[in-house]
C-alpha cells in the first residue's frame, strides 16, 4: 500500500518522519523544516501510517509488519533511494524498529523519539486512554464544536480535543464524521502495543538511538539500560513529556543532528 506522505527538501540523505498512534505526517513537519534548513543534505518523507489521517482504509489484520512494509513501499514509490534513516515517534518509532527487522538492508538506521522496544503495558500507555475516549465519542455530529465537547467532556485537554477533531470530515449532510474506522484503530492497537520489538535493538549490527522525556512513562529505566547495554545510546530531555518533538522542539534537533 503507498501511503500518503508528504515531503521536504532535495538533499539525497533518505529520512523518513513516522508519527504516533492517531496521529498524521503533518505531526513532524516542523520538525521536518527546522532539521532541513539546518542540513539541507537530507530529503524528509512524512507518510500517513497505514489506518492514519490519508492513508485509509486499513486493511484487516494490519500490524507492526505491514505498516513497516507498507512504510518501505512508499518511499520507494516516492523516490527515495538506498538504505532509508527511519525516525519514529511512539507508534512510528515502533513501525521503524519492525521494520529493521523485516527489511534490513532497507534500513540504515532507527530514531526511537519516546519509546521503546518493550511491549507497552496498558496501564502506560496515554493513546489507549485517549482511544477510550474516542471510542465514546459519537460517529457523527452536526458540527466540530460537538464532537469536541464530548471529548473534553470525557476528560481530555482542549489542545488534545483540537488535534483529535482534525480527523473530522464533512458529510453529505452538512455535518461531520470521524475519517477513520475507531473500532478498527482500537484492535490496531492492541496488536501493536503488544509486540516486543527487543530483537531489533539486540540484533548484531543494529544501529539504533533513543531519545526520551523526563516527564513521560513509556520508557523507563530498566529499558533504557537495557538499551544501552545493546549498543543504542540513550539521552534524556528532562523537561519534556511523551511529544518531545512539541515540548523540546530545539533540543530535539541539537541532538538530532549531534549524530
Amino acid at each position: 500500500m503507498v501511503l500518503e506522505s508528504l515531503q521536504l527538501g532535495e538533499g539525497e540523505v533518505p529520512t523518513v518522519l513516522l508519527h504516533g498512534f492517531l496521529g498524521s505526517g503533518r505531526n513532524l513537519r516542523s520538525l521536518a523544516n527546522a532539521w532541513s534548513a539546518a542540513d539541507p543534505s537530507r530529503r524528509f518523507l512524512m507518510p500517513d501510517l497505514t489506518g492514519h489521517g490519508g492513508s485509509l482504509p486499513m486493511p484487516p489484520g494490519t500490524d507492526l509488519t505491514t505498516m513497516a512494509r507498507d512504510v518501505v513501499e512508499t518511499a520507494r514509490a516516492k523516490g527515495l533511494t538506498g538504505p532509508l534513516e527511519l525516525v519514529g515517534h511512539s507508534l512510528g518509532g515502533r513501525v521503524s524498529l519492525a521494520a529493521s527487522l523485516a527489511s534490513p538492508s532497507d534500513v540504515a538506521s532507527v530514531t526511537l523519539l519516546d519509546i521503546s522496544p518493550s511491549p507497552v503495558p496498558v496501564d502506560l500507555s496515554e493513546s489507549g486512554m485517549v482511544l477510550n475516549v474516542l471510542l465514546q465519542a459519537p460517529e457523527t455530529a452536526a458540527n466540530r464544536r460537538e464532537i469536541r465537547a464530548a471529548l473534553t467532556g470525557q476528560g481530555l485537554s482542549e489542545p488534545l480535543a483540537d488535534w483529535l477533531v482534525m480527523n473530522l470530515v464533512s458529510t453529505p449532510e452538512g455535518g461531520v464524521r470521524w475519517r477513520f474506522d475507531r473500532q478498527a484503530l482500537a484492535e490496531l492497537h492492541g496488536r501493536v502495543n503488544g509486540t516486543n520489538l527487543w530483537a531489533a535493538v539486540e540484533r548484531p549490527g543494529a544501529k539504533v538511538r533513543c531519545i526520551r522525556g523526563g516527564r513521560s512513562r513509556y520508557v523507563t529505566d530498566a529499558d533504557a539500560a537495557r538499551m544501552e547495554a545493546a549498543g543504542c545510546p540513550v539521552a534524556l530531555l528532562p523537561e519534556a513529556g511523551h511529544f518531545v518533538h512539541v515540548d523540546a522542539p530545539q533540543a530535539l534537533l541539537q541532538w538530532l543532528m549531534g549524530r
